[in-house]
């Protein structure tokens, strides 16, 4: 089989047992790989409890890795949402990717619950449950310290082992499964970490097709000013953006109460750079290196963070955000929900935390003391329990990222049609509504959006299931993408084909979603963006969001998605229907 290796390895901590399986070829070519194989390999689970101990935590690879296709060296790992309750994929790159690859494996399926700390380690020639009390209660380096012999690392922190509900999983050179909380289930099934090697090779059908494609696509990101231009990510990484946002009057402070800050220069894009002598850093053989790093090589913060940390709870002060980054990524938790639910409780108790005070914070966060307790809820939970529900700003209990919806309204309709909760990834419109990228929309009007938005879900999900970089395509597109995966594979892609498959895997996220109960009440913007205006300026007005033109285009995305006006489905038989 060329791509794929065919194989999911399935572990079960419970018993202490592990087998491989072989995966239908007719599943890898209809879910590619990534999120979507996952998903679909979620069907007979997606209605238990996160921790329930048969709930199982995924990871999946893509039939591009393993090869030098662009931004290939990546993976999604798949389970259900404790902070949302929602299907969940987070995607990360990194060397963990290419060895799981290299160790025979598209898919890793753990499920179970040890009754003690564990780590699972997978070699060539032996597949390991062991004890891991005495890395327990460790944060991710001294974690990943006492394993790297064993090869690449996915570990969690004492966020993870203390079920925070937006734990991350962290790989060993800084990478993070975000958001979402999947290193709470990690931690609930007492894993402490994953090591992987592996020595296999990825066996490519058409080499010089490969090669041709994978050309076409370099030339493409090296003309891409978004990419490898003088103020592309390459150079500043996603800080670039901090500039951008201020400058469009759509940077989120004071928890949406605002959306201009006067003092995000202290923590631009240029700024790091000469203040943390920033240098190039990157995903495992990535070409694009859009990570920064400090001189002591550690990660430095990216646009969600710096803003999150920075604006959005009124501090101005680099050295507290990089701290905060660090902490975060030592204790393994989720930047941006840490710093909204702070955020949250900033408005609430009336004064928001002090610079001072939120390494502090953060710690009682992972360790789930003090306030700590109700904080490492995530801004939802803390905001019903101190009676004030309007002032979180999620949707389906994930808080929003570092783009104000009164500003772009493509990306008020996203957050609110995304299948993990409010996340701007899933279609990405600050591309073409901020960047104007592949082309330019007008960012203040819904007239188009739901077709746009739901033809942007659904070739990201493609994207993600091959796994590859949302970055890749400020440069490439699915052509080119179709093309490389053709030649690896041999089997026959289409753009249109890889569209319909990210469409198939779109619908049986949100499937499952309305069986576990969403519906169209949850496909809903906080009130605070539909009666309160943001910060106009500089000649733009941020006025509240219309929402009968909301409600109107959300009607659209449903019709377009054949949905009824609940936003769910008629047909109760879809996923049988389903490969």
């Amino acid at each position: 089989m060329n791509g794929w290796t065919g194989t999911i390895l399935k572990v079960d901590l419970t018993t202490g047992t592990s087998h491989s399986e072989q995966i239908p070829r007719t599943l890898l070519e209809e879910y590619l790989g990534g999120r979507g194989l996952g998903v679909r390999l979620m069907r007979d689970y997606y209605q238990l409890d996160p921790f329930d101990p048969d709930m199982p935590l995924i990871f999946a690879v893509g039939p591009l890795c393993g090869t030098p296709a662009p931004t290939s060296a990546r993976l999604s790992v798949v389970s259900r949402s404790p902070l949302t309750g929602t299907i969940y994929d987070c995607s990360a790159g990194g060397r963990f990717a290419w060895r799981l690859k290299a160790a025979g494996v598209d898919a890793l399926f753990i499920a179970g619950r040890s009754p003690w700390p564990v780590i699972l380690t997978i070699a060539p020639d032996k597949i390991e449950i062991l004890p891991a009390v005495q890395l327990w209660g460790c944060d991710i380096p001294t974690t990943v310290a006492a394993l790297k012999e064993r090869g690449s690392v996915a570990a969690i922190g004492p966020a993870g082992e203390n079920g925070v509900l937006f734990a991350n999983i962290m790989m060993g050179e800084g990478n993070s499964v975000g958001r979402g909380g999947m290193g709470a289930v990690m931690g609930s099934k007492n894993l402490k970490a994953v090591t992987v090697n592996g020595d296999g090779k990825t066996v490519i059908s058409d080499p010089a097709l490969f090669e041709n494609a994978r050309q076409d696509i370099m030339r493409l990101f090296k003309a891409s000013p978004v990419i490898f231009g003088p103020l592309g990510i390459s150079e500043f990484g996603t800080p670039v953006l901090v500039d951008l946002m201020a400058q469009r009057r759509m940077a989120p402070t004071e928890n949406f109460r605002k959306t201009y800050f006067e003092h995000s220069a202290n923590y631009s894009a240029p700024t790091i750079k000469d203040a943390c002598g920033a240098k190039k850093d990157g995903c495992y053989g990535c070409p694009i290196q859009c990570k920064k790093s400090s001189k002591a090589g550690k990660p430095l913060p990216e646009y969600e963070t710096v803003s999150h940390f920075g604006a959005l709870n009124n501090v101005d002060a680099l050295h507290t955000i990089i701290t905060a980054n660090d902490l975060c990524n030592e204790l393994g938790m989720d930047t941006i929900t840490a710093a909204a639910t702070l955020s949250a409780w900033g408005e609430i108790r009336g004064t928001f935390p002090a610079a001072e005070d939120i390494p502090g914070l953060l710690n009682d966060i992972a360790l789930r003391r003090g306030d700590g307790e109700l904080l490492s809820l995530g801004s939802r939970r803390l905001s019903e329990k101190l009676e004030h529900p309007e002032l979180s700003m999620s949707v389906k209990s994930l808080e929003l990222p570092a783009y104000d919806p009164r500003g772009a309204y493509g990306m008020a309709l996203a957050y609110c049609t995304s299948n993990r909760g409010g996340c701007h990834l899933r279609a990405y419109p600050i591309s073409h509504e901020i960047l104007r990228k592949p082309v330019p929309t007008d960012r203040f009007s819904f007239s188009g959006k739901a077709r746009i938005i739901s033809i942007a879900e659904d070739t990201n999900a493609a994207v993600d299931s091959l796994v590859a970089c949302k970055f890749a395509f400020f440069g490439a597109s699915l052509e080119e993408y179709a093309e490389l995966l053709t030649s690896v594979t041999g089997v026959p892609y289409s753009p249109q084909r890889l569209k319909e498959i990210g469409r198939r895997i779109v619908l049986t996220e949100r499937f499952y979603n309305c069986a576990n109960g969403f519906s169209r009440g949850d496909d809903l913007l906080p009130e605070r963006f539909f009666t309160e205006p943001g910060s106009s300026g500089d000649g733009i007005d941020i006025n509240p969001i219309d929402r009968v033109r909301f409600e109107e285009e959300l009607d659209k995305y449903y019709r377009i998605r054949g949905l009824n006006s609940n936003g769910c489905f008629d047909d109760v038989d879809y996923l049988e229907k389903q490969p």
